[in-house]
C-alpha cells in the first residue's frame, strides 16, 4: 500500500515557535542593561560612560571601566530592581525632555551621535511583515492539508487505497471454500496476464464483476486474491467513501478514481459496500438524496466510457443485491454476477485447514469434525471459531490447541460467553434445568430433529440461563412439513416441561416462542403446508426496488384470509405443545430423574445424555 503522507499538526507549529522564542531570548539576545535617567545623569558626571546614539525615544551607550560598580552602589544592596552583571557592556535609558544633556555631554567630553529612525520601517514592520506571515503560514496549512488528503484542496480527491504489485500478499491458497467463485474469476486473471489471447478471436473480457453473498463469506479477501493471482495493481475503496456533504464531491471522486485506474493499467478497481453508492434511484423521499444519485450516474457513465482493452477490471462487492439500481446491472457494467455462498461440508473443513495453519493444532483435532459442528458458519465466523479456541488455549497455558478448545470456542461463538459469576437463585436454576432437560428430551425422542450433543444450565450470553446445542450431522436445504412440525415440538418442548412439572409457564420461554411462531408461519404463508388453506402462497416478496411504498409490502389477500391464516399458525402451535406435553408425560420419570443431574453437573453431553435416557 502507498506510503501515507503525515498530516500538517498545528501543535509542531506551536512547538517551533516557542523554540525560536527561547533561541532568540536566551542565546542571541544582546547582554543590555536598563538604566534610569537619573542613574544616566549620575554616570555622564563622573565620565563612565561614552560612544552614545540618541534616538527619538532612547539613548544606547556602552560602559566605562567603573560604571557597573557605581551603578550598583546606587542602588544599594536591598535593591529590586535586575542585577547588572560584568557581561553587560552596553546600557539603554528611556529618553526624557533634557535641554542640557547636549551641553552636558560636550563638556564632559563624551562621544555621542544622534541618530533619526525611519518611519516608513517602522510601518513596515508592524503591518506589512505580520500580515505576509499569516497570509503564508495560511496557505501552508491548506497546502499540507491538501496534501493529506483530508482538506478542502483534496475533497474532491479519489480515497482508493492502492495496492501495486506484489503488496496484496493474498493469492488462492488463502482462500478456500469458494471453488465455484474461484473457477469463475479465473477467467479474469488469465485475461489480465495475457489479453491478446482473448482479443485475438474477438471476445471480450466483462467490464463488471459483482461478487453477492452473505456477510463473511471472503468476497474482499476473494477480490484480493484475483489481484495477488494476476499480480496487478489493486484499487480498493468502499461505497460510502464517494459521498460527501458537498455537492458534486461524489462525482469529482468517481471521476479521479477512474482517471488513476487508466493511468496504472492494468488493474482492477475494487469498490466494497457498493449498495452504500449504487441504490436504486427515485424511490426514497428522504433529503440529500440527489448527491448519492448523481454519484451513481457519474459511475454509469464511466463504466461506458472505458473499455476493458486498457486492461482496466472493475470489481464490487455487496450483500443486499436487491436494492441495487437496475442500470447497474444491465449487461455491459456488471454483466457477470459472481455469488460467494456460505461453504458446504467440505467447504469449511478446507476453511479450518486454511486458518489453522497460524496456529499450533495438536494431533487430537479433527478437521471433519469441526466442519461438521459449524453448520451454516461462513468462513469470518470460522476465522473467529479458530482465534477464540488460540486465545482459550493460552489462557489455560496449554503448548498447543486440542480439540477441546475448539468445541469449547463453538460454544462460545454459537451461545454466548458463559457467566459463571451470575447469581441465580435455587428455584430459577431447578426451572432452566426442567426447561432445558424438555428441549433435550423431546428431541431425542424425535428422528426428524437434530441429535443432541450438549445440554448445560450455565448461563451465556446476555439473556441466556441454559441452552440445549443441537448440531446435524450434514448439510439440509431442504426441510419436510414433519420435519419442520418436529422443530417446533422441540421448541416448545421447554414450555411443555415447566407446564408439567410446576403447572406454569415462565418468561424464558419467549425465544422459543419467537421461532416456533415463526416457523408456523412460514408454513402457512410461504410453503403452502397447510391442510386448512391448501397450497397457497400468501408472502409473495417483490425486489425492493420496485416497492416504492412507505408502509412496506402491501397485503394481498382479504381480512378473512388473513384471520384464517391467524387461525392455522395457532392449531400448528397447540398441536406442537400438546405433542410435547404427550412425549414429556410419557417420559416423566427421566425427565425428573435427568433434571437433578443437570442440576448437580451443570452440564450433560449428548452421549451422556443418550446413556441417560437408555438406563431403566
Amino acid at each position: 500500500m502507498m506510503e501515507k503522507k503525515v498530516g500538517f499538526s498545528l501543535g509542531y507549529f506551536l512547538i517551533a515557535f516557542l523554540a525560536l522564542l527561547i533561541i532568540q531570548n536566551y542565546f542571541l539576545s544582546r547582554t543590555v542593561a536598563q538604566l534610569s535617567y537619573s542613574e544616566f545623569k549620575v554616570l555622564v558626571k563622573e565620565r563612565l560612560i561614552n560612544d552614545l546614539e540618541i534616538r527619538q525615544d532612547t539613548i544606547e551607550g556602552k560602559f566605562v571601566k567603573g560604571a557597573i560598580e557605581r551603578i550598583t552602589a546606587l542602588r544599594g544592596a536591598d535593591s529590586k530592581e535586575k542585577r547588572i552583571t560584568p557581561e553587560m557592556t552596553t546600557f539603554y535609558v528611556v529618553r526624557m525632555e533634557d535641554g542640557d544633556l547636549v551641553r552636558e555631554l560636550t563638556a564632559e567630553g563624551i562621544r555621542f551621535n544622534a541618530l533619526q529612525e525611519a518611519t516608513w520601517l517602522r510601518a513596515l514592520l508592524s503591518w506589512v511583515v505580520p500580515v505576509v506571515l499569516f497570509v503564508g503560514l495560511w496557505f501552508f496549512l491548506m497546502k499540507r492539508m491538501g496534501a493529506a488528503g483530508g482538506g478542502l484542496m483534496a475533497v474532491g480527491k479519489s480515497k482508493a487505497k492502492i495496492y501495486v504489485e506484489g503488496e496484496t500478499k493474498v493469492t488462492f491458497d488463502d482462500v478456500a471454500g469458494v471453488e465455484e467463485a474461484e473457477d469463475e474469476l479465473k477467467e479474469v486473471i488469465e485475461f489480465l496476464r495475457n489479453p491478446q489471447k482473448f482479443q485475438s478471436l474477438g471476445g471480450k473480457i466483462p467490464k463488471g464483476i459483482l461478487l453477492v453473498g452473505p456477510p463473511g463469506t471472503g468476497k474482499t479477501m476473494l477480490a484480493r486474491a484475483v489481484a495477488g493471482e494476476a499480480k496487478v495493481a489493486f484499487l480498493s475503496i468502499s461505497g460510502s467513501d464517494f459521498v460527501e456533504m458537498f455537492v458534486g464531491v461524489g462525482a469529482a471522486r468517481v471521476r479521479d478514481l477512474f482517471a488513476q485506474a487508466e493511468k496504472m493499467a492494468p488493474c482492477i478497481i475494487f469498490i466494497d459496500e457498493i449498495d452504500a453508492l449504487g441504490r436504486a434511484r427515485g424511490i426514497s423521499p428522504v433529503a440529500g438524496m440527489d448527491e448519492k444519485e448523481q454519484t451513481l450516474t457519474q459511475l454509469l457513465t464511466e463504466m461506458d466510457g472505458f473499455d476493458t482493452k486498457k486492461g482496466v477490471i472493475i470489481m464490487a462487492a455487496t450483500n443486499r443485491p436487491e436494492i441495487l439500481d437496475p442500470a447497474l446491472l444491465r449487461p455491459g457494467r456488471f454483466d457477470r454476477h459472481v455469488v460467494v455462498d456460505r461453504p458446504d461440508l467440505k467447504g469449511r473443513e478446507e476453511i479450518f485447514r486454511v486458518h489453522a495453519k497460524k496456529v499450533k493444532i495438536s494431533d487430537d483435532v479433527d478437521m471433519k469434525v469441526l466442519a461438521s459442528m459449524t453448520p451454516g458458519m461462513a468462513g469470518a465466523d470460522i476465522a473467529n471459531v479458530v482465534n477464540e479456541a488460540a486465545l482459550l488455549a493460552v489462557r489455560k497455558s496449554k503448548n498447543d490447541v486440542a480439540m477441546k478448545e475448539f468445541e469449547e470456542a463453538i460454544e462460545r461463538v454459537v451461545a454466548g460467553l458463559e457467566k459463571r459469576t451470575r447469581v441465580i437463585s435455587p428455584k430459577e436454576r431447578e426451572r432452566v434445568a426442567f426447561h432445558e432437560m424438555g428441549h433435550a428430551i423431546v428431541a431425542s425422542m424425535l428422528s426428524g430433529t437434530d441429535p443432541v450433543r450438549r445440554v448445560s444450565i450455565i448461563p451465556r450470553g446476555i439473556a441466556a440461563l441454559g441452552y440445549t446445542l443441537q448440531l446435524p450431522t450434514e448439510d439440509r436445504f431442504l426441510l419436510t412439513r414433519s420435519e419442520m412440525l418436529d422443530r417446533m415440538t422441540v421448541l416448545l418442548g421447554g414450555k411443555a416441561a415447566e407446564e408439567l412439572v410446576f403447572g406454569e409457564a415462565s418468561t424464558g420461554a419467549k425465544n422459543d416462542l419467537e421461532r416456533a411462531t415463526d416457523m408456523a408461519t412460514a408454513m402457512v404463508k410461504s410453503y403452502g403446508m397447510s391442510e386448512r388453506l391448501g397450497p397457497v402462497s400468501y408472502d409473495r416478496a417483490r425486489p425492493r426496488f420496485l416497492d416504492v411504498q412507505l408502509g412496506g409490502q402491501p397485503k394481498e389477500y382479504s381480512e378473512y384470509t388473513a384471520k384464517e391464516i391467524d387461525d392455522e399458525v395457532h392449531g400448528i402451535l397447540r398441536a406442537a405443545l400438546q405433542r410435547s406435553s404427550g412425549i414429556l408425560g410419557a417420559h416423566k420419570e427421566q425427565l425428573e430423574r435427568i433434571s437433578r443431574i443437570l442440576l448437580e453437573r451443570e452440564v450433560i453431553d449428548g452421549d451422556e445424555l443418550k446413556s441417560l435416557l437408555d438406563r431403566p
